[in-house]
């Protein structure tokens, strides 16, 4: 791609023109495009973020595809910092030790900082990571990780597979949703993993828990692609995979884990694939009705919190946010909150201090100055660690500080 967008006209999961617009979102500049004070007089593009469903194979995504060049390679999302994700990867890895293989050489693409392959580490296997963003990547090396700085492709897969052989486990972690071509990534991960006890495991935001929870705000440019397992199993079939197992996770507002080996692999395919497909269809997954139904359901909640803020700001109060996740390009571009109802925002990420926001360039500081400032509100932001946020700083809250959580429903505590 030598642009940096373009749109697409065809499902990239089964190539059917037979498309429909499903949920509509105000354009946003990217989500992760954070800006440094010098650069505050530059107008950031904004990009449309349609949302669209697959009347063929039931597939949601994104038609809009930014270029993945200007998406990653200056990209400040690290894992590493934080601790509640560090956990979750460290018993990821214990739970694809102890169901599956046990040694040989683990890959994750996508790898970061290296946080799960850390893991993996510790248990003895050899580890390789492939990140393209640059600086990141080289912070995993220098902390031990080897690391390919490139995106994966068949051809980089070619060179693995020429240097390393065969890998027993496969790893892909919020990253499947980002791809284009994902069919061309499985032929990547086909030519390198072992026939026969090789299992490819990913996890994604779960469009079950997004539509049930209103978690609109997971949508953006780097997530093209929006899961079920009903569009993911013939996806998967299509490209010489089976599903042999899936379960739900809490990480981001609610994720499925997707194991897959070659069809015909050693593994048994679990009851629980069958069953989460069965409350799939329960949900409405398979119906355009449903996500018209859910765009109704984000404007009731733009109403409510915007009422909140509006309430606040009249009666003189001071807010601030936390965390400055991809999400908040979304839920502050959409729900249109800015610097006239957020001071500034605070994140624990070093990556991210002292940088603005895409677009509302609204600056984001230490969680110290929380401290110091001592504000009325804080919104959090980034309400996938709300209870781990409202817990690590009940200091604040024993002080008189309230916390507003905007999602799934707006509330106060």
């Amino acid at each position: 791609m030598n642009k940096d967008y373009y749109k697409r006209k065809d499902c990239r999961q089964c190539h059917s023109q037979d498309l429909s617009i499903a949920i509509n979102l105000n354009p946003t500049p990217l989500a992760n495009d954070y800006i440094y004070e010098k650069d505050l007089k530059i107008i950031k593009k904004k990009y449309p973020l349609d949302v669209y469903f697959c009347n063929s194979c039931k597939h949601l995504q994104l038609l809009d595809v930014v270029n993945p060049k200007k998406l990653y390679e200056n990209y400040v999302y690290v894992s590493g910092t934080s601790s509640a994700f560090v956990k979750h990867f460290e018993k990821y890895a214990e739970y694809l030790n102890h169901n599956f293989n046990s040694e040989g050489l683990v890959i994750d693409i996508g790898s970061n900082d290296g946080t799960i392959l850390k893991a993996f580490k510790r248990f003895g296997y050899e580890v390789l990571g492939v990140e393209p963003a640059k600086a990141i990547a080289e912070e995993a090396i220098k902390n031990g990780i080897e690391t390919i700085i490139d995106f994966f492709n068949p051809v980089v897969a070619s060179e693995i597979k020429k240097k390393y052989g065969e890998v027993s486990i496969i790893t892909a972690n919020n990253v499947f949703a980002h791809i284009d071509n994902p069919s061309d990534f499985l032929a990547g991960v086909r030519k390198i993993i072992s026939s026969d006890n090789g299992v490819f495991c990913f996890e994604v935001s779960y469009l079950k828990d997004v539509i049930e929870n209103t978690f609109f705000d997971t949508i953006y440019h780097e997530h093209l692609d929006y899961h079920s397992l009903l569009s993911l199993r013939g996806f998967l079939k299509r490209n010489g995979f089976e599903i042999i197992d899936a379960l739900k996770v809490a990480t981001h507002g609610g994720s499925i884990r997707v194991i897959s080996q070659k069809i015909g692999g050693k593994y048994k395919i679990s009851e629980s694939v069958n069953k989460l497909i069965d409350e799939e269809y329960n949900t409405g997954l398979h119906k355009l009705s449903t996500f018209v139904n859910f765009s109704s359901q984000i404007e009731k909640t733009r109403e409510n919190l915007i009422k909140v803020l509006k309430d606040l700001k009249d009666q003189g109060k001071s807010i601030i946010g936390y965390g400055a996740p991809a999400k908040a390009t979304t839920l502050m571009h959409h729900f249109d909150i800015g610097p006239e109802e957020i001071d500034y925002i605070v994140d624990d990420s070093k990556w991210k201090q002292n940088l603005y926001t895409p677009g509302k360039k609204i600056k984001i500081l230490p969680v110290n100055n929380m401290y110091e400032d001592n504000p009325d509100y804080v919104l959090i932001l980034a309400w996938n660690f709300a209870d781990f946020i409202i817990k690590k700083n009940k200091k604040f809250h024993d002080n008189g500080g309230k916390f507003i959580v905007p999602l799934p429903k707006v509330k106060i505590i």
